[in-house]
């Protein structure tokens, strides 16, 4: 009899447990579409954290960790999503994986993730991410791959942003893509390749004559037109 009661009283709480949490959800639902009415980016976090643990979902975990990304809290989306490379990872977990591992410094990871999408889309914008890692790692044959393999693609209206100003800038993906491809050409031999290094960068100063860090390649690599400049 003794059982029967306790096996009453387990039933009733799991069921009002299981209700509580439903009520639960359906808050943070209510409260996560109104975080992103009000565009308030902690609270969105905080409800779908909330709902994570109340109904785990890895559509969401996703969701989760690229908010984390676009707030440039990597080592959160990561920490949110992990960094193993699993068949079900989604297009938005992919990019996650990528971009956070990359911008932590650990390009090395970053690069598989980064190669998946490219399979996946053969975007010349990952083209050029996929050139400038291999490039960073030494791996000069796969960059020039993937610099031949973004010139195929790019389009005029697609741009890359750099950084080393005070004043970040955009030039063409096209420029950007003869400056990354004169860096690989002068580290292939660095004797003899510097007259076809300074070609490629012209290519990329003709399409972009604002552009800095190609501006600063040449004059690197041509120290007598950087004094000619000076004076």
């Amino acid at each position: 009899m003794k059982n029967i009661i306790y096996l009453a009283i387990f039933s009733f709480s799991f069921g009002a447990t299981a209700q509580s949490n439903d009520a639960l959800a359906k808050h943070y639902e209510a409260y996560y579409k109104q975080m992103k009415t009000q565009g308030d980016v902690q609270g969105i976090i905080n409800a779908i954290t909330h709902l994570n643990v109340l109904k785990p979902s890895e559509a969401r975990k996703d969701t989760l960790a690229y908010v984390y990304l676009n707030e440039g809290k990597f080592n959160q989306a990561l920490n949110t999503i992990g960094i193993e490379q699993k068949s079900t990872d989604s297009d938005m977990a992919l990019e996650v994986k990528a971009v956070s591992l990359k911008s932590l410094g650990n390009i090395k990871a970053s690069l598989p993730f980064f190669e998946t999408i490219y399979t996946k889309y053969q975007n010349p914008q990952v083209a050029y991410e996929l050139a400038e890692i291999n490039l960073n790692l030494n791996n000069l044959t796969d960059a020039k791959k993937y610099i031949d393999l973004g010139f195929v693609d790019v389009k005029d209206s697609q741009g890359k942003s750099f950084y080393e100003t005070q004043q970040p800038y955009k030039v063409p993906l096209k420029s950007a893509f003869y400056y990354l491809d004169a860096l690989v050409k002068f580290n292939e031999n660095k004797d003899t390749n510097k007259p076809a290094a300074l070609l490629l960068l012209d290519k990329a100063l003709a399409i972009e004559p604002g552009f800095n860090m190609a501006q600063l390649a040449k004059n690197a690599l041509s120290p007598q037109e950087a004094t000619k400049t000076e004076n």
